[in-house]
């Protein structure tokens, strides 16, 4: 992001990146909760959580990884929720999440669970080490994932537990659950739900913000 701060907490919108993303979750009304996961020695959360959110638990400390970050934040919510209670796993870069996606995603996961995600519609390619394409990928049955991403409690845990136990990289939670052996559903969602990664998704994200508040 060419930033000197973490990119959540950057601004947009009047707010920072991590408030709209939190004003979105906690304003949901089939949301009971929200936990924070945060980076040790984090010092920038505070200005974003108060004043306090309804809805807001509060925040817990991450790992070196998503995968122990969303462990622990499984951990955290176990006082207050069962292993077949539903956790959604949201990235705090993604302020655009629109709730009828939210809706969507509780509506239509199977046991498994399920995560929103967009058909791929470009043509994808394959590159070697030196950015020369090595071959055209066929894109047919291609998604790009996205979050939310909605597992039961419990079934998540163990999926992170096992991959992080016998050194399985998984870049989301779905990966878990897929390492063992299970099928999420694949929820389509809407392109607007970008995650900030470049300077230029800031101004994307404030025309999308501004597109969903004029609809």
């Amino acid at each position: 992001m060419q930033a000197r701060i973490p990119k959540q907490y950057l601004p947009l919108r009047g707010k920072l990146v991590l408030r709209h993303t939190l004003e979105r979750l906690t304003s949901h009304p089939r949301i009971q909760g929200v936990f924070l996961g945060i980076a040790a020695g984090d010092k920038h959360s505070d200005s974003v959580t108060r004043p306090t959110l309804a809805k807001f638990m509060g925040t817990y400390t991450g790992g070196a990884s998503r995968a122990e970050t969303v462990l622990y934040g499984l951990q955290a919510v176990s006082a207050r929720a069962g292993a077949d209670d539903w956790a959604l796993v949201h990235d705090a870069v993604r302020p655009c999440v629109r709730h009828e996606d939210i809706d969507c995603l509780l509506d239509q996961a199977g046991d498994a669970g399920a995560l929103l995600a967009l058909p791929m519609a470009d043509t994808v390619k394959r590159g070697d080490g030196a950015d020369f394409v090595t071959e055209t990928v066929p894109r047919t049955g291609l998604w790009r994932a996205l979050t939310p991403q909605l597992f039961p409690v419990g079934l998540l845990a163990r999926a992170l537990e096992q991959a992080l136990a016998q050194g399985v990289e998984v870049t989301d939670e779905a990966a878990a659950v897929e390492h063992i052996g299970l099928r999420p559903r694949l929820v389509a969602g809407h392109p607007d739900n970008i995650k900030i990664t470049l300077p230029s998704d800031l101004a994307l994200a404030d025309l999308y913000l501004r597109q969903q508040e004029s609809a």
